[in-house]
């Protein structure tokens, strides 16, 4: 369909798939190499306190003890965890995803969702190109010239389906103002195992997604 458009002289959608693939690839690399939220010492602070060191974090109740972290000796804030493979200490720590090779946490976490958009567009955009150019046909000859375009569609329906699950159990877990860790650990979490709510930071759908993005 781009090809045909193109020969056209029709040259505005191709263009707008192309600098999709462009904007995917540039999230990609802004999301992988951004901080994700480190937590920081105290000495760092006290050189430098920042706005994002200083966001109101939800009150820790009286039973719980604030700790230090074993590994990188920071105090951790509510919902931080220690990442084994950064090295750090994330605040409002989701996951680390192999994908990006970096955590996904306070600072980075709505560009996260932001690059999860765009890549799910430029997967369904590449899947409707991939099948638009397939005419099947019961031949040895029609699978020789045609292989390498239906393994790129299967391909793409593959990664499709990855994009958008990960997409709608991102956005379910944002709007209960939750995180991956804190949904898949509640029993061992210390702040969440002796609340009296089952999630003591969910403040209702329409205010979550608001607090998140904006």
């Amino acid at each position: 369909d781009l090809q045909k458009q193109e020969e056209r002289g029709e040259l505005l959608q191709p263009l707008i798939f192309v600098l999709l693939v462009l904007c995917s690839v540039l999230l990609y690399f802004r999301v992988s190499l951004m901080d994700p939220g480190f937590v920081k010492s105290e000495e760092e602070m006290k050189a430098g306190k920042s706005e994002e060191q200083n966001m109101v974090t939800p009150q820790v109740p009286s039973n719980i003890k604030m700790r230090r972290c074993g590994y990188c000796m920071v105090k951790q804030p509510m919902r931080a965890k220690h990442c084994q493979l950064c090295q750090h200490c994330v605040r409002r720590y989701d996951h680390h995803c192999p994908w990006i090779e970096n955590c996904v946490g306070e600072k980075n976490h709505p560009l996260f969702i932001v690059y999860l958009s765009a890549q799910l567009v430029v997967l369904l955009w590449g899947g409707h190109v991939a099948w638009s150019g397939l005419y099947f046909e019961q031949s040895w000859d029609w699978l020789q010239h045609n292989i390498f375009l239906l393994l790129s569609f299967l391909l793409i329906a593959i990664f499709t389906i990855v994009v958008l699950l990960l997409l709608i159990s991102q956005l379910y877990l944002i709007s209960c103002n939750t995180t991956t860790w804190e949904f898949m650990s509640h029993h061992r979490i210390s702040y969440l195992k002796h609340s009296e709510l089952e999630n003591p930071f969910d403040q209702g759908v329409v205010l979550n997604l608001w607090r998140f993005f904006c």
